[in-house]
């Protein structure tokens, strides 16, 4: 019984904050989303801090809220088509292939909004509020996919309210501001279960070779899922220096924000199990359970150039401290002892740079490029985070409707580097093995409009 009382909290740790921590996809650096304006999507968010008449500064950037006059209120809908396909098998305990198909279109097609508002007093003096989704997506493989034991339903929502405010240090030169980030997340991880292999463990060797189906490896499939919420708190700084009409240099930096999620794991037990030795356990029972997880901190340089009053060339540089996603431990509400999983996640870094061009005074159009690293390595990847290096290549443009409110459009192409799979489970832990790799890529779809009263 030992055996599955340890298999028991694995596979808990396994569905739990690890799947949270695994929704990115291919899309952006691990689970995080930048998608909060249109209009820097256009220029691959190159000058996200600096670039005049975006509102999304609130959250990018909030000394930058100087530059605006009057009320200025901006909603932006980004729609990311995810498309991830796997190809590979894997094998069992035994050394036998593991059955299933390759789980179709893990992918979906998921809505991003976000809203902010910006007022600019005459003492120098700029508040704002911003609501925003910074990290998570949804990703969904089809039951009975050959890697149904590590990853099924995956889903990770946050919606962010920020609360800034600038001042005008130097009136047009030099303005500083922060504000207070309020975090809701939540999460559904799902899974299938191998009670065969579990079963198989607990029989003596010598009654192994003769032992019915139901208890071998992939005899008995059964399921888990994993659901919990929470809300924390964090905070966001930054400069903005223009030396002059034609130089602008921003820093930002967004804080760690701590979440404790608290939820249920939901068991579906086969019949055959439930009836034998285990179903008068503890073991596979529904109940309740606890983990820590923290988001990371960004810091982000941004910097625009302006030529002449028709271009502008604009770039961006972040780096993203996944140094605070180095193991996740899950506390269960049983006895059972604490459950570990390492990460050792790093830094990663997101360079873009990207280029402005007023046509006339109704029409404005930019593009821009990125390179964005991913914080997984081979030894730390899995199907619920098929993610590597990228490449964002992207154009926009701005309609000026009218003298208050003006349209935004862009489009972005995301190509990853393809992702490789190569999973060894310790027999101890189910011993099933994974070996693929990833054909992958993102494309993006906003629209956003503004209005200025």
């Amino acid at each position: 019984m030992q055996h599955a009382h340890r298999y028991t909290r694995l596979t808990a740790l396994a569905l739990g904050i690890t799947g949270a921590l695994a929704l990115g996809q291919v899309h952006a650096s691990g689970f995080q989303l930048k998608e909060n304006s249109v209009k820097a999507m256009g220029r691959a968010f190159a000058g996200s801090g600096v670039a005049a008449g975006d509102s999304s500064v609130v959250a990018n950037n909030p000394a930058a809220m100087t530059q605006f006059e009057g009320t200025t209120f901006q909603a932006d809908v980004t729609v990311i088509d995810l498309n991830a396909k796997f190809s590979g098998g894997g094998y069992d305990l035994l050394g036998r292939p593991l059955t299933g198909g390759d789980g179709g279109e893990a992918g979906d097609v998921t809505p991003v909004p976000a809203m902010s508002i910006i007022h600019k007093f005459d003492n120098g003096l700029a508040v704002g509020a911003m609501v925003s989704a910074p990290f998570g997506l949804k990703t969904e493989y089809k039951p009975g996919w050959v890697g149904r034991y590590y990853a099924a339903k995956s889903e990770l929502k946050t919606v962010d309210l920020t609360l800034s405010a600038a001042f005008d240090l130097v009136p047009d030169h030099l303005s500083v501001g922060g504000g207070i980030i309020w975090e809701k997340a939540e999460a559904e991880l799902s899974k299938s279960v191998d009670f065969g292999t579990i079963l198989f463990g607990q029989l003596p060797p010598a009654a192994r070779p003769t032992a019915p189906a139901f208890a071998r490896p992939q005899g008995s499939d059964g399921f888990a899922k994993v659901e919990g919420d929470d809300t924390g708190l964090g905070w966001v700084i930054g400069v903005n220096f223009r030396p002059n009409d034609k130089l602008a240099i921003g820093l930002s930096h967004r804080s760690e924000i701590d979440h404790e999620l608290s939820g249920t794991v939901d068991w579906t037990v086969p019949a055959a199990v439930a009836g034998g030795p285990l179903g008068a356990t503890p073991l596979f029972k529904d109940g309740k359970a606890l983990a820590k997880l923290t988001t990371p901190s960004v810091t982000t340089v941004s910097v625009e150039y302006k030529f002449n009053d028709q271009f502008s060339l604009l770039a961006d540089y972040s780096e993203t401290d996944w140094s605070s996603l180095q193991e996740i431990r899950i506390d269960f509400a049983n006895p059972d002892a604490d459950s570990v999983e390492h990460f050792g996640w790093d830094t990663t870094r997101f360079m873009s740079l990207g280029g402005e061009y007023k046509l006339n005074d109704a029409w404005t159009l930019r593009a821009g490029y990125a390179y964005d690293e991913t914080p997984t390595t081979y030894a730390t990847r899995t199907p619920r985070l098929p993610d590597e290096d990228r490449r964002w290549y992207s154009i926009g443009a701005t309609w000026n409707f009218s003298e208050n409110l003006e349209l935004n459009f862009s489009y972005v192409r995301i190509e990853p580097d393809t992702p490789q799979i190569g999973i060894v489970t310790p027999p101890a832990q189910g011993g099933q093995r994974l070996f693929g790799s990833y054909s992958s890529n993102v494309n993006l779809f906003g629209v956003s409009a503004q209005y200025h009263f």
